[in-house]
């Protein structure tokens, strides 16, 4: 790191590596996924950081990097992995190849998909060691993790990193959870963004019930995933009250989370939400007007039934009374023929 203030910036010639969150799952049972991994021979939790169900962290082995510059054999590693209820995992210092492996081939049983998403989210930073420093801090878009020893702490180095690492790994995992649902929301758009030209172009919506009710359901997902199945919109996660106070983990986490601009993130896709929320209200309002203009043709059409069987009636009424009548005169003129006979005969 050189110069102070505003003008801090990272030595180009530092030796820089990466760290990257993968978000494959809705979420991840650590439980399961610990044993997964143990049983290939990953050791949880090495330095007894005491945080698992919170976290689970493993390391990976040491590797060989070939320099593209000089085409030297660069030792690498250990690589640390840190595995999230929330289905994300963060890997510091792991090749791209080996994270992968371990995603798609050792946790996917421990995952617990209510809403898998389509295409693996990922996202990923560059940091620096700094023995010299014993804070951690942020410039740029480069994570400076301070690696010297607290003379003044009962913990060792080692396990001080690690915390610090799991406290920006927090982080970058509730950025990349974040993007999930974003990407999520995009797509919702795409499907209904021919609503308002429509409906400015005065033509009829054609939507069913069911396709009105997914739409509805895939909105209200998005936005329980958001502000009640996560963390997302938590300040502080669970993990940081189990965690050594001195250490500011805490600073680190809010830290990596205004870099990443999370906070202005959530309100937005929040904002973006509500008017989500105004295109559904349409969809429901539509599907009642359409289910009301049903009910009401459907009372017509039973009246017209009605009055159309209160005429056959009536017709069939009036022809039975006109057959009586008919009836009647004919008995009448019967009885005035018998009678004037009768009288004949007696004379």
């Amino acid at each position: 790191m050189r110069g102070s203030g505003k003008t801090r910036h990272v030595n180009p010639h530092a030796d820089s590596k990466e760290v990257t969150a993968y978000c494959a799952a809705e979420k991840y049972n650590l439980s399961r996924a610990r044993w997964e991994l143990d049983r290939e021979g990953y050791k949880a939790d090495p330095f007894g950081t005491n945080l698992f169900p919170q976290v689970l962290h493993v390391q990976t082995p040491n590797y060989v990097l070939k320099d593209g510059a000089s085409g030297e054999d660069r030792p690498q590693g250990p690589g640390d992995v840190f595995v999230f209820p929330s289905g994300c995992v963060v890997a510091w210092n792991v090749p791209d190849r080996l994270a992968n492996n371990i995603i798609e081939r050792f946790l996917p049983a421990a995952a617990e998909n209510t809403g898998h998403p389509e295409r693996m989210e990922v996202e990923d930073m560059d940091y620096v060691e700094d023995p010299n420093r014993d804070t951690s801090r942020i410039i740029g878009d480069t994570i400076i993790l301070g690696t010297k020893m607290d003379l003044g702490s009962y913990r060792t180095s080692d396990v001080d990193t690690i915390l610090a690492k799991i406290a920006f790994s927090s982080a970058l995992a509730r950025s990349t959870k974040l993007a999930v649902l974003e990407n999520a929301l995009s797509n919702y758009f795409g499907t209904t963004m021919s609503i308002p030209l429509t409906l400015s172009s005065g033509k009829p919506l054609k939507y069913t019930q069911s396709e009105i009710l997914r739409k509805t359901g895939e909105l209200l997902l998005i936005r329980a995933q958001l502000n009640l199945y996560s963390e997302l919109t938590d300040s502080l996660p669970d993990l940081f009250w189990d965690s050594p106070h001195e250490l500011g983990l805490e600073g680190y986490y809010d830290m990596l989370g205004k870099a990443l601009d999370v906070g202005v993130r959530i309100k937005v896709l929040n904002e973006k939400m509500d008017y989500a929320s105004e295109i559904a209200a349409v969809l429901r309002e539509r599907l009642s007007e359409k289910h009301t203009s049903m009910l009401e043709w459907t009372i017509i059409w039973l009246i017209v039934i009605e009055v159309v069987f209160g005429v056959i009636h009536l017709w069939w009424d009036s022809g039975e009374l006109q057959e009586k009548k008919e009836d009647r005169k004919v008995m009448e003129l019967l009885e005035q023929y018998l009678e004037r006979e009768l009288n004949k005969k007696q004379a």
